[in-house]
């Protein structure tokens, strides 16, 4: 025993003595790289500040007979606000980063509201897609709704809870989307946010229900995890590059050899992949392996998914938290994937300090919702078809008489209408 704390002690003397002659290297490396992070973040926020934003109210028509596919075509014509990739001076010395959208459901006592929230720069874009595929809807550019609260929450008139959303598996994988709910029932069209607005229609005037999707165009980080999820899946190898060293080696042997034989170079190893066993999975796994494969096909969005509740502390209640959440977990499966907490934003203090926790939580979920802030640690991937499937205007079947329509239609006047001089 006393041997091993000597030779311990020693170890620990010869480190020490190596650090006093190195951290004149070390320090400044790991100074460099925290404020290199901090100077990211800083012109990140400089940038992000001078962008301006217009909101747009949705006037919904009292008849919509469009499907679920004319809000995935908007989402996919969306898809073309992405940038290339900024280079060194646009991200270090400017901040230059992807703008992202924000598609919002409001509810309240007065019924349910759609918003959304672009630059200004997107705004024209918005609004074409929008009235290309809804030409009987109105978009009312109005202020911020988050505005009626003149102080910051909670506080002692208000409370609050809320939370991210984040998957419970990868991201390649995808949640249930609208043709498993049309196909629930051939002679009726089932909609996801009938749940939502029967919720809604249940709301005192002082509850209010906040949800936000914020999405901007995703790279192809997930279509390549993808890919590999599913050669995992149908058991198909993936090509295996070769080393450096591979190369060198061979080229020195067929060097050796030439005066005797010709060179001979070999392929990569696995380039030719394997056949793989699709043909031996079971009907479930061949549909996890098609979810993916539609999936990655598609044009695909990083998302934050945000939940707000809001009501009086003298009759704040959980049951419409429930309600709510109970909307989200319809669009998760044990196959595919699903909606789940993002716990490090849930509004739940612990011990100890539980309180002053629980208030510094909400008043960040808060903050975030009225910033519209993207929270990239979520790592949440959703398709054109996951976000028409979330976010869509309620088809007619829904019954709830809490969604706001246009009771009449605007048309253009008559081409020989009189006009007084």
């Amino acid at each position: 025993m006393a041997e091993a704390l000597a030779i311990l002690q020693a170890v620990l003397i010869a480190v020490w003595h190596l650090l006093g002659w190195v951290w004149w290297i070390i320090l400044p490396i790991i100074f460099f790289e925290a404020d290199y992070h901090l100077w990211l973040d800083y012109v990140k926020k400089k940038f992000l500040s001078k962008v301006e934003y217009t909101i747009f109210e949705i006037k919904i028509p009292k008849y919509i007979e469009k499907s679920f596919k004319s809000m995935e075509d908007v989402f996919s014509a969306l898809h073309s606000i992405q940038i290339s990739k900024p280079n060194f001076k646009e991200r270090v010395l400017e901040g230059k980063t992807q703008l992202w959208i924000s598609f919002e459901i409001v509810g309240n006592g007065g019924g349910a509201g759609f918003y959304i929230r672009t630059p200004k720069d997107y705004r024209h874009l918005v609004e074409s897609q929008m009235y290309a595929q809804y030409p009987d809807l109105e978009l009312i550019e109005v202020d911020d709704y988050t505005q009626i609260f003149s102080s910051m929450l909670p506080n002692k008139f208000w409370d609050l809870w809320g939370l991210d959303f984040t998957f419970v598996k990868e991201a390649p994988y995808p949640i249930l989307t609208y043709p498993f709910f049309e196909a629930q029932k051939e002679e009726k069209t089932i909609d996801p946010l009938s749940s939502l607005m029967e919720t809604i229609s249940k709301l005192e005037s002082d509850e209010k229900i906040w949800i936000q999707l914020l999405v901007k165009p995703a790279d192809d980080k997930c279509k390549k995890e993808g890919e590999k999820i599913v050669n995992k899946l149908i058991g198909k190898k993936e090509a295996v590059p070769r080393s450096y060293w591979d190369y060198v080696v061979e080229f020195l042997y067929n060097l050796v050899k030439a005066p005797f034989k010709p060179p001979e170079w070999s392929e990569d190893k696995g380039s030719e992949g394997s056949p793989g066993l699709m043909q031996h999975l079971t009907p479930g796994e061949r549909e996890v392996v098609q979810a993916i494969q539609n999936k990655i096909s598609k044009l695909l969005f990083d998302t934050t998914i945000r939940f707000v509740y809001i009501d009086r502390q003298n009759a704040f209640t959980r049951l419409n938290i429930t309600s709510t959440m109970g909307f989200f977990r319809q669009f998760n499966t044990l196959s595919l994937n699903g909606f789940k907490p993002y716990k490090p934003s849930v509004t739940k203090g612990t011990w100890p300090f539980k309180k002053q926790k629980e208030f510094w939580k909400k008043t960040v979920i808060y903050k975030n919702y009225l910033k519209r802030k993207f929270n990239s640690d979520c790592k949440m991937v959703l398709s054109t078809e996951e976000l028409a499937t979330i976010f869509h205007f309620p088809v007619t079947v829904v019954e709830a008489p809490v969604v706001r329509r246009i009771e009449a239609k605007k048309g253009e006047p008559p081409i020989n209408l009189p006009i007084a001089k």
